[in-house]
C-alpha cells in the first residue's frame, strides 16, 4: 500500500515506475512475461521492501502497531511512511507533489495493456481518489487503514490501528526522518549502477 514511496523511488523512469507499482501482483515466473525494463522495476520494488522490512529503525517502529495489527504491523507502517513522504518538503519533486502524482498516473496509463487486472481495479480508485497526492491527509490514511483491515485475515475490524498512528504521530515521523534518506540513497545507487 505504500504506493507513493514506490512511485517516488522510481526516479522519473516510467518503466521502473510501472514495475514498481505492479510488483505485488506479479508472482513467480510471471515476471518473465514483462519487458526487461519493467522487470527491473519489479526487482527495485522487492529491494525497497527487503531493505524496509530489515531496517532496524523500521523493525523498532513496527512495535507501535504490533498490539493492534499483529503480523500486519509492517503494512500499516508502510502506509504511515507514505504520509510523511507526502508532507516532506525536502524530498518534494521539483514540479511539486500534485503534478508529480498526475504524471505518475499518466505514465501508468500508457502501459495499460501490461497491467495485471487486479492492479487495474485498484488503480481506478488510486487515480479517482488521488492517493499519491492525498496521502498527506489523515482522512486518506484512515481510509487506507480501513481497506487494509478489510483485506487482512484474522484482523479485527475494530482494531484501533489509526488511533495508534495518531497517538504516535511524532514518533513515526522521527522514524521516517531517520529511515527514508537511507532507503532513497540505497535505491538511487542501485538504479544509477544498473544493478539487476
Amino acid at each position: 500500500m505504500n504506493f507513493l514511496a514506490h512511485a517516488y523511488l522510481s526516479f522519473g523512469n516510467p518503466d521502473i515506475l510501472v514495475g514498481n507499482m505492479i510488483a505485488d501482483q506479479v508472482k513467480g515466473r510471471q515476471i518473465e512475461t514483462y519487458p526487461e525494463a519493467i522487470q527491473h522495476g519489479i526487482h527495485i520494488h522487492r529491494k525497497i521492501d527487503a531493505f524496509t522490512d530489515s531496517h532496524p529503525v523500521t523493525l523498532e517502529t513496527m512495535s507501535i502497531f504490533r498490539a493492534s495489527a499483529g503480523k500486519y504491523a509492517g503494512a500499516f507502517l508502510d502506509v504511515s511512511y507514505d504520509h510523511f513522504l507526502a508532507i516532506d518538503n525536502q524530498n518534494e519533486p521539483e514540479e511539486g507533489w500534485e503534478p508529480f502524482a498526475q504524471r505518475c498516473y499518466s505514465q501508468i496509463e500508457l502501459h495499460t495493456e501490461l497491467l495485471p487486472s487486479k492492479f487495474c481495479t485498484m488503480f481506478m480508485y488510486m487515480k479517482k481518489e488521488d492517493w499519491l497526492y492525498n496521502y498527506r491527509y489523515n482522512w486518506l490514511i484512515e481510509k487506507s487503514f480501513e481497506r487494509l483491515k478489510n483485506r487482512a485475515n484474522y484482523l479485527d475490524d475494530n482494531a484501533p490501528v489509526f488511533s495508534d498512528f495518531e497517538n504516535h504521530y511524532r514518533e513515526i515521523q522521527e522514524s521516517y526522518n531517520t529511515f527514508f534518506p537511507e532507503l532513497k540513497a540505497y535505491i538511487k545507487d542501485i538504479i544509477q549502477n544498473k544493478e539487476p
